[in-house]
């Protein structure tokens, strides 16, 4: 006697060895002998056990699924009852293993409900299910068409619309996706180089561009406000003539300076431009500014937290009278401070002195002689002067401190760039940077005293944070610090300043003490600038690279900044050079560039030797 049974979710046959009320030992046609449940057998049969199966298999592959769906009606059945019927007599056991075999390999048709027990699946599941199956063939159909098209190195045509997703944020679900894996892991390549050699990527550069836009401005760049610059206040006008010092490529022009002589020393201005007269909180304009929070910036390109028309309307523009908050300071022929003022005003821009000609004779040459007859060449000594002793004032002067270099990137239309290294600290550097100190300390000190709520700038433990509580900023020596100076590139500054004018004008504060607007303000603040900074180094170290191929250059000289890690002359790249043996920090050495890889932005430094 032999067995029909079902184990595993499979249907097999055996030969009873032995049959107890409750298990049966069997024997398999290729002879394995197994205990089985007395309760899996569908039914007991005396045709010969060699292939059975296999003759039930063929005998199921010809039965009709829609066929035998429509005609087993729409309750639960026994699968002897439906097998009655379909086959039109009692069915052998051939036929009902048959029968068994096609019912269970059709679940989409049949749901399985107990021993040899069936319900037909409802027409509309059952439609439903065909077509997800129909679906699933036609995609496998179109995989097997992409497949084929990239081991060709061809970028398939309907690829082109998602390509950005395909790049930045590919879905292993969907067909394109999979068909990537397929034809990358036949090449052993990743599908961003699969995609690279298919003709997806023209452009490193704006591959890397693209990349940050996709994730941190995925509706694009522009404004969806007109743009048009907010009403100007009705502002007294002040006597000063100012003039502000900036690299050549700035437009965004937040501070400038001015100093009158008067009895017994200077009155002295540091003008800031002030949006927040314009840009109030809650307004179209300020809801865009929130979703930016900062002036993103990259060699060659920036993407401005404020419309062009609002930075024109309150940039320092030389040549224009333009609003400005302004701390003015009453400073002796001694050049101590004797006190000071805050006001919303407008002022005449006399000129936008700029870094490149500016320092052809406002130099630490010039300083220790006589400054030629410039310009501004005896305000700007003025302003030098205050500077220094501002900076010891401090406690901060470093006469012996390395000399330190600024790097600016100049990217031209051909995508040729220039990298032009700048010693940082140069007497215009020096005389901004003190001035900044200065204002941002004492606005923040105002506002601190008056009990009106701002964002500061805290460094304890060297480790700098931002904070609604005025605390001090060890590494400037001063005792509160915040960022009020550059409103058009930072809603940080943008908010502080709102904070200054109601101040100013005695009026309530737009934000108050542990209000929710502020701390959001300033947590959201703080990771979009970290992260937009991260940028900002990712593309200078990109543009290194690109500098490096553009000039041919295969041999460089590095100075080593502790074990391993070198800075390489005259670009502000860093790299780690594992062949370089144990030297002192400074000193120099010469490096073989290879391998420079601009897509993924690295490249292989081996050492040479002594410089």
């Amino acid at each position: 006697m032999n067995v029909y049974y079902e184990e595993e979710g499979s249907f097999r046959v055996g030969s009873i060895l032995a049959d107890n009320d409750s298990s049966l030992q069997v024997e398999a046609p290729h002879g394995k002998r197994s205990k089985i449940k007395s309760s899996n057998v569908l039914f007991r049969f005396d045709d010969a056990l060699a292939g059975f199966l296999e003759q039930a298999q063929r005998a199921a592959e010809d039965i009709d699924l829609d066929f035998l769906w429509e005609c087993c009606g729409a309750d639960e059945f026994s699968y002897e009852t439906l097998a009655r019927d379909y086959f039109g007599h009692a069915p052998s056991k051939r036929e009902a293993a048959a029968l068994l075999i096609r019912l269970h390999g059709a679940p989409m048709y049949f749901y399985k409900k107990g021993k040899g027990r069936y319900r037909p699946a409802p027409a509309d599941a059952l439609k439903a299910a065909l077509a997800s199956v129909e679906r699933k063939r036609l995609q496998a159909v179109q995989q097997a068409e992409y497949v084929e098209q990239l081991r060709r190195f061809e970028l398939p045509e309907s690829f082109r619309p998602r390509l950005a997703e395909l790049l930045y944020k590919p879905d292993r679900n969907t067909v394109e996706v999979k068909a990537m894996e397929e034809a990358a892991t036949e090449f052993r390549l990743s599908t961003l180089r699969l995609l690279e050699k298919c003709g997806a990527i023209p452009s490193t550069h704006e591959y890397h561009v693209n990349r940050f836009l996709f994730e941190h401005f995925p509706r694009g760049t522009g404004f969806i406000s007109d743009g048009a610059a907010p009403p100007l206040m009705d502002l007294p006008t002040a006597k000063a003539q100012a003039f502000s010092i900036d690299d050549i490529t700035t437009t965004e022009i937040d501070d400038a300076f001015s100093v009158t002589p008067v009895p017994g020393g200077w009155e002295i201005g540091i003008h800031i431009a002030v949006p927040a007269a314009g840009v109030l909180c809650g307004t179209p304009l300020d809801d865009e500014a929130v979703g930016r929070l900062s002036t993103v910036y990259l060699p060659g390109a920036k993407i401005t937290m404020l419309p062009d028309a609002v930075i024109e309307a309150y940039s320092l523009a030389e040549g224009r009278i333009c609003p400005s908050l302004s701390l003015y300071l009453q400073v002796a022929s001694d050049l101590s401070i004797r006190g000071t003022r805050t006001e919303l005003e407008q002022l005449h821009i006399a000129a936008n002195l700029r870094h490149d000609s500016l320092e052809k004779w406002f130099n630490e040459e010039t300083l220790s002689a006589e400054l030629a007859p410039m310009p501004f060449a005896a305000e700007l000594k003025v302003l030098w002067e205050l500077a220094t002793v501002l900076e010891s004032g401090r406690g901060r002067p470093e006469p012996l401190r390395a000399v330190q270099m600024d790097y600016n990137f100049y990217v031209g239309d051909d995508e040729r760039v220039r990298i032009v290294e700048r010693k940082r600290g140069a007497p215009a550097d020096k005389l901004v940077a003190e001035l900044m100190i200065l204002v941002n300390s004492e606005w923040g000190r105002n506002l601190a005293e008056a009990g009106v709520p701002a964002i500061y700038r805290a460094q304890g433990n060297g480790k700098v944070r931002l904070s609604t509580i005025p605390s001090a900023h060890q590494g400037l020596g001063v005792a509160q610090y915040m960022w009020a100076s550059s409103p058009l590139r930072r809603y940080v500054d943008l908010v502080n300043q709102r904070q200054l004018i109601a101040w100013h004008r005695n009026e309530p504060a737009p934000y108050t003490a542990g209000g929710e607007p502020i701390l959001t303000a300033m947590r959201d603040f703080e990771a979009a600038y970290e992260t937009y900074a991260d940028f900002q180094r990712g593309m200078e170290r990109y543009w290194c690279l690109r500098w490096l191929q553009q000039e041919a250059i295969d041999t460089i000289d590095a100075e080593v900044l502790r074990d391993n890690l070198l800075k390489i002359d005259g670009i502000p790249l860093i790299a780690r050079v594992p062949s370089v043996p144990l030297l002192e920090s400074g000193a120099k050495v010469s490096l073989r560039i290879s391998d420079i890889d601009l897509l993924e932005v690295t490249f292989h430094a081996e050492y040479c030797g002594p410089a």
